[in-house]
């Protein structure tokens, strides 16, 4: 007698049962499997708000201060307003000119020079943005201005019109005290660079995630027929 053949035990198959234990849902147990893209953008927090203002003070500061280099090429680019003395008063030399509006022109057009490469730099060196950086472009904007008009009235010629009359004696032409006539002007700074960095951010910036994107990525494709 022969003993009786005993079949192969099966090989093992995965059920559905044990496919759906080996692959554990998220939310239950296990963490879920997000993809690389979510992280980056999600588990990546920009600084902290005490790190964004004590940058934006730097950045106020050095914007501000930079209001000298504008205030020195304002007082060596703008046009003299020639003066002239007689026994009883002074006048403009020439009444017709326009070099008082191109004195406010040169201002003008340096302040927005300014503002626009302000607003390069600090693009370039902080492409995040934010709330804090804006105001530190306008309010250092502003303040470099006002610095930049207070230098360039110090190195222009002296504001004591009668002394300076009578020290170049009567009849003779000199320079009338470097003067801002239109105080606008000390806007037009912080105005390009909100203009320029808002713009720069628009176009060049680091986009927000799609918060209507799934986290888990794309679905499946069906199998095909």
């Amino acid at each position: 007698m022969t003993a009786p053949l005993t079949p192969p035990p099966p090989p093992h198959e995965h059920s559905p049962h044990n496919a759906w234990q080996a692959s554990p849902v998220p939310g239950h147990g296990a963490p879920p499997a997000y993809p690389a893209a979510y992280e980056a953008s999600y588990g990546q927090d920009g600084p902290g708000m005490k790190t964004e203002v004590r940058e934006a003070a730097v950045i106020t500061v050095a914007v501000a201060l930079a209001g000298v280099l504008l205030g020195v090429l304002w007082w060596w680019l703008a046009p003299h307003v020639p003066l002239i003395a007689d026994d009883s008063a002074v006048y403009l030399k020439d009444t017709e000119g326009e070099q008082a509006i191109g004195v406010d022109g040169t201002f003008t057009l340096l302040a927005l020079g300014f503002g626009a490469v302000s607003a390069l730099v600090v693009f370039l060196v902080r492409r995040r943005g934010g709330v804090p950086l804006v105001v530190a472009l306008a309010v250092g904007g502003l303040l470099g201005s006002l610095l930049a008009w207070r230098v360039g009235v110090w190195l222009g010629p002296t504001q004591n019109v009668v002394a300076h009359a009578k020290a170049v004696g009567k009849g003779v032409t000199f320079s009338a005290p470097l003067k801002l006539g239109a105080k606008g002007a000390l806007l037009a700074w912080s105005l390009a660079g909100l203009v320029v960095h808002l713009g720069l951010t628009a176009l060049f910036g680091p986009r927000d995630p799609d918060p209507y994107q799934s986290p888990y990525g794309a679905p499946p494709a069906p199998p095909a027929e």
